[in-house]
């Protein structure tokens, strides 16, 4: 009993702790007023709710659509373990304030069904929760002169602000002018054509100043990572369940290493710009550092070394032929998790079922949330200094 209380304490303060630190990272990114800067203040700090209370509200519904339901095929598991990030000073871009939260199953799940239905349940019933404050956001859009608050010096071009600001001349008579620009997954795009006044939306440059669609593109971005198709992440149990062993297999191998492969493209450490020496290095580093990843497929060593070596000629090859292309090198560092930590692949269950029509339909509505979901380049920044 001690040990329970004590477990359950751990997961209050967690939870406590985790809605202190989103709700710093909120009033940074929307209001750039840090706890690091004097003169912060209680009311600075309750600006903050309209990115932390949403972004929890989504991640805790998302957790205990898998807590219910493993209730309901008895699997025993833990409420949420909420996991913090600390503010860090200086570096308000690299902390959305927590990575999540995860529950234990304390017992395995034996059959496909079961562990479908418990992966499934989760990043459904986040959605739903996230589409009715998507709706809200967007109904609720406050007018384009919301934006000078923060930028009176963009105020000058009026409501055609964008098309002066964001350009390289603009930014570098700026010196020292950092750029972020917040990546929109599909169903961003299409609630956007339902916006009556176009000037309202959101420019991708000024995201971060509206917490609430903030909060939810991220814990959408977070629903996405979830619903990968690879090893037991949700998306891994909807994809076993959906297709079997041996499918799954192959098509979380091939998703791995389109990601490792796409991450890499215009890989900016292997430029062919650089110096010869420093090229020839980098380059010895990164095949070493895709092979480590791809152990995780399991393939022989032969073959894991060789498909390191084809993918990096390749991605030579597409900055001489088409340099414009661009990957997301942040992908790098999730598929190295994935490849060494959590796994491609997914074990065999002890009972196999077949899916129900039902579940089958909900199966494939879940991989479309994927769809919707998922952001190839969620953000990018970039520093313009006056030369």
């Amino acid at each position: 009993m001690q040990k329970e209380t004590r477990r359950v304490l751990l997961q209050i303060g967690l939870f406590i702790i985790t809605f202190i630190t989103t709700t710093l990272a909120g009033t940074e990114w929307a209001y750039g007023r840090s706890i690091f800067v004097p003169g912060y203040t209680w009311d600075d700090f309750t600006k903050g709710f309209s990115f932390s209370v949403p972004l929890l509200l989504i991640l805790t519904v998302h957790e205990f659509g898998h807590y219910f339901t493993a209730m309901y095929h008895k699997v025993k598991a833990s409420l949420p373990y909420y996991i913090p990030i600390p503010p860090i000073p200086f570096l308000p871009l690299f902390s959305i304030g927590t990575f999540g939260a995860v529950i234990r199953l304390r017992s395995r799940p034996y059959s496909n069904l079961q562990n479908f239905d418990i992966g499934l349940a989760g990043p459904l019933a986040g959605f739903v929760v996230a589409v009715a404050l998507l709706i809200y956001g967007f109904s609720t859009l406050p007018p384009v002169e919301y934006v000078f608050q923060f930028h009176p010096e963009y105020e000058q071009f009026g409501a055609n602000y964008a098309e002066h600001v964001y350009t390289a001349e603009y930014m570098k008579e700026h010196k020292g002018v950092v750029d972020v620009q917040i990546g929109k997954n599909l169903l961003f795009l299409i609630a956007e054509q339902f916006v009556d006044d176009p000037s309202r939306i959101p420019n991708a440059h000024e995201l971060m100043h509206y917490p609430l669609l903030m909060a939810v593109l991220i814990a959408l971005f977070v629903t996405s990572l979830n619903l990968l198709p690879i090893g037991q992440l949700d998306g891994g149990h909807v994809v076993y369940g959906l297709f079997g062993f041996k499918k799954h297999r192959i098509i979380a191998s091939v998703f791995f290493i389109a990601i490792m492969f796409y991450a890499g493209i215009n890989n900016p450490y292997i430029q062919l710009s650089l110096p010869k020496g420093e090229l020839l290095l980098n380059t010895i580093l990164y095949v070493f550092f895709l092979y480590f990843s791809f152990l995780g497929l399991g393939l022989k060593r032969r073959d894991t070394i060789m498909c390191a070596l084809i993918i990096v000629a390749i991605q030579f090859l597409m900055m001489i032929m088409v340099p414009e292309v661009e990957g997301y090198s942040g992908w790098l560092l999730l598929g190295f998790l994935l490849g060494r930590f959590i796994g491609v692949h997914h074990p065999p269950s002890e009972i196999e079922q077949p899916l129900d029509a039902k579940r089958i339909t909900l199966g494939w509505f879940t991989l479309l949330i994927f769809v919707l979901c998922f952001t190839p380049m969620p953000i990018s920044v970039e520093v313009f200094i006056e030369q």
